[in-house]
């Protein structure tokens, strides 16, 4: 019997393993194969996350190594750099278990940002605003999912800032107003955590990567496996898939959405989304 490898490429993965991929890690690999413009990635399967947990929550050892070989494979796909000053990388890190459990598990989105990065990303774009902006909801969501603080403390000086830059929407902050933030964001993340905050991609990396295998124990997940009889045999823990960014944020021309092939009310065949 040959033996899984921890980590797969979207173009090598079978897409028929759904218990090792994941449910997204398998459908991005099938859209993949059909040549569908999928952003390039790959898949750490379930099989690690429970190994995981047999390790005391620690990483195997041939995971972060197999991962940063298929970062370097996604530098070539794209022709960006990880940690580039001048053209970076930037990941979404994200679950997905064998059976859809919707909103219980972890995302982080532009993973690689640091203070060196965002100009990188800023010149790129020639967007300053949008660089910054891509930064702050960073930290902000990895102070959340890996750091567990509270939005609440994140929202009180994103209104603060916006008061006093006397505006009421985000689209409407101004570089300088995002800076600040930026920097009072990570003195948050800092104050609960009694350390500086990760700017190394490969730390970021690695801490997203744990925090996601961490949500399939969390509370929420727990529940929901437990309401909806999810039991080891249909989604024993999740996958996580790495994933280049595309954005939504970068300006009018850019949005997200999600689209269904059925109707979620009465599963007919017809197309719905938002």
């Amino acid at each position: 019997m040959v033996k899984n490898k921890p980590v797969y490429s979207f173009e090598e993965a079978d897409s028929k393993k759904r218990m090792l991929l994941g449910g997204k890690g398998a459908g991005l690999s099938e859209m993949t194969r059909l040549k569908l413009p999928v952003p390039v990635g790959f898949t750490i399967t379930t099989e690690v996350c429970t190994k995981y947990y047999d390790n005391n929550k620690k990483l195997p050892k041939d995971v972060m190594p197999a991962v940063m070989k298929n970062i370097a494979k996604m530098e070539k796909k794209t022709g960006k750099k990880w940690n580039s000053i001048k053209n970076p990388l930037l990941v979404s890190v994200r679950s997905g278990a064998a059976t859809s459990m919707p909103g219980m598990m972890d995302t982080i989105l532009n993973l690689g940002l640091n203070e060196k990065t965002v100009e990188g990303l800023a010149e790129q774009t020639k967007n300053p605003r949008f660089s910054w902006d891509s930064y702050r909801r960073f930290i902000q969501l990895f102070g959340k999912v890996v750091f567990g603080v509270k939005d609440e403390k994140f929202d009180y000086i994103l209104d603060e800032v916006k008061k006093k830059q006397g505006i009421q929407d985000d689209s409407k902050l101004n570089v300088e107003s995002l800076k600040t933030i930026v920097l009072e964001y990570k003195k948050i993340c800092e104050k609960h955590t009694k350390r500086k905050f990760p700017d190394t991609p490969d730390e970021q990396l690695v801490l997203a990567i744990e925090a996601v295998f961490k949500s399939w124990m969390g509370e929420r997940a727990i529940v929901y496996r437990e309401k909806n009889n999810i039991t080891k045999d249909i989604a024993n823990g999740t996958a996580v898939n790495i994933v280049a960014m595309v954005f939504g944020n970068m300006g009018d021309d850019s949005a997200t959405g999600v689209v269904f092939t059925r109707n979620g009310h009465n599963g007919k065949k017809e197309m719905e989304g938002e």
